[in-house]
Order: C-alpha cells, then sequence, then structure tokens
C-alpha cells in the first residue's frame, strides 16, 4: 500500500514482498526506510538498505528495487519526490544553479545519522495531514528536505538543479546494459537522447529488427542462459528479465524454445 499525496512525498506499508512499478526514475527523490528492507539494482550493482537508511535517487535514470517486509511484520519507507517544476521555482527563489553535470550512479546512500535523517522520521508525526490532497504543508515540508539535503550533501546542488534532458549516446551498448529493465521504448527512447521515431529508425540500423522483437528475444536468450548455466527459479527469473507477469514469461519461452521454462 502506499499512500501519494501528488507527485511530492509518499508513504509506503508492504506487508509481502513487492517489486512493483516501472524501472525508471522519473524525479529526483529522497528515501528513508522506516523498517524492512530495499534492495536496489542499477544493472551492474546491487545494495540492500535497512532500517534508517538513508538514500537519494537521481531522475532520468534505471533502477530495479524490491521491498522486503521484516519477518512478520511489514515494510515501510517515506519518500520526497521533487518535480522539475518545483526545483525551477526553487532555484529562482534561493539562487541555486547547477555548475555542470557530473558522474552520475542512480542513487546514492547518506549519511544515516544526521539532521536530515531525524527529518525524515517527523515526517510520520505529520501523515495524517499530508496525505490529504493539497495540504499547504507539502510545498513546505519539500522545501525544508532540500535545504537539508544540501546542508548535508552541498555536491548534490549540481544534480538537483541540472534541468538538460539526456544527450545521444550509443544506442546497441545502452541496449545491451539495459535490456532486462522493465520500461517503455519511450523510456529508452528518451534515455539514449532520441524522439520515438529517431530511437525506432536507429535501432534497426544498429540491431536489423524492430525494439519491441528485439527486447523479447534478447530477454528470452538470457532466460535460456539462466535457467540450464545458473540453474535459477523461473519464479526468480522473469522479474529479473523485464516480463511483467510468470504467465507472459512462460507463454514467450515455450513458444520460441518448445517447451515451458519449468521444463528445462
Amino acid at each position: 500500500m502506499e499512500k501519494t499525496v501528488s507527485p511530492s512525498i509518499k508513504f509506503s506499508c508492504y506487508f509481502t514482498e513487492s517489486r512493483q512499478g516501472e524501472h525508471f526514475i522519473g524525479n529526483h527523490a529522497l528515501g528513508f526506510i522506516v523498517s524492512g528492507n530495499t534492495t536496489f539494482n542499477d544493472g551492474n550493482n546491487s545494495v540492500t538498505l535497512g532500517p534508517g537508511q538513508l538514500y537519494f535517487c537521481r531522475r532520468n535514470h534505471l533502477l530495479k528495487y524490491v521491498k522486503i517486509p521484516e519477518t512478520g511484520g511489514v515494510f515501510r519507507s517515506i519518500s520526497v519526490m521533487f518535480t522539475q517544476e518545483m526545483l525551477r521555482e526553487f532555484s529562482l527563489k534561493y539562487g541555486y544553479v547547477s555548475g555542470g553535470r557530473r558522474p552520475e550512479s542512480p542513487y546514492q546512500l547518506l549519511q544515516s545519522d544526521s539532521m536530515l535523517a531525524n527529518y525524515m522520521v517527523s515526517l510520520l508525526e505529520y501523515e495524517s495531514v499530508l496525505t490529504q490532497p493539497g495540504s499547504p504543508l507539502l510545498s513546505v515540508k519539500q522545501e525544508e528536505a532540500i535545504l537539508l539535503l544540501l546542508k548535508l550533501n552541498p555536491e548534490l546542488k549540481d544534480v538537483l538543479f541540472d534541468f538538460s534532458d539526456p544527450g545521444k549516446i550509443d544506442l546497441g551498448a545502452f541496449m545491451e546494459q539495459n535490456y532486462h529493465f522493465n520500461v517503455g521504448i519511450n523510456r529508452f527512447a528518451y534515455l539514449t537522447g532520441r524522439s520515438l521515431s529517431g530511437f525506432k529508425r536507429d535501432f534497426e540500423k544498429t540491431f536489423n529488427v524492430s525494439p519491441g522483437k528485439w527486447l523479447l528475444q534478447r530477454r528470452l536468450k538470457e532466460a535460456y542462459y539462466l535457467l540450464t548455466e545458473k540453474k535459477m527459479t523461473v519464479s526468480d527469473i522473469y522479474p529479473e528479465l523485464g516480463f511483467e507477469d510468470m504467465s507472459h514469461f512462460s507463454y514467450a519461452f515455450k513458444k520460441k524454445y518448445g517447451m515451458a521454462p519449468s521444463k528445462i
């Protein structure tokens, strides 16, 4: 269960393991784990965060996440999101300007024993008020979060107030690294610095097949490898390779290889 007020503050509570949500981070976000654990995987590295840990996620990145309740309990977290519109207004109000792009990873762990962490805990006291649509406290609490975040990590100024879109990058290398993320073609196009039509055109020049067909075949090829060589289970494989559910994965796999993945 998630109580989302707007694209600003979210209180999450799960009683079972959850992988819900698209793997695309559309807005910068500040998060705090109250109970349980969450695992982030950017395709190269994986990290697990526990109660009391604080993190920052950067916009325009791909990231897988799993929310795991504590034994016999729940997973709870608090997230504060920052839209581009809100950050532009903040930049004008306080005079913050990005000094240029920095090398970025999708997430950054922050100091847990900090004033910012204490602030995130304090939001629990305001949950009933902050989950009321149109609450005037929302913008105030967002501003407080940014000011404390910049106090703790001043270098994030260059990230928060960089309003540029992704630049055009090598499409083939990007797709080989990120094919297993559960996002649409339009997301892949945006992240490679292309319009949807430009992405489709460049994709077919690179792979000699349409994006949708290539993604399915590439994911199935990797699934076959994981089943036969790594001895992974079907339930572990399908969410890792961007399939919506097990039935979709099983149907596509059987159509290509002539047998259900559970029979491999």
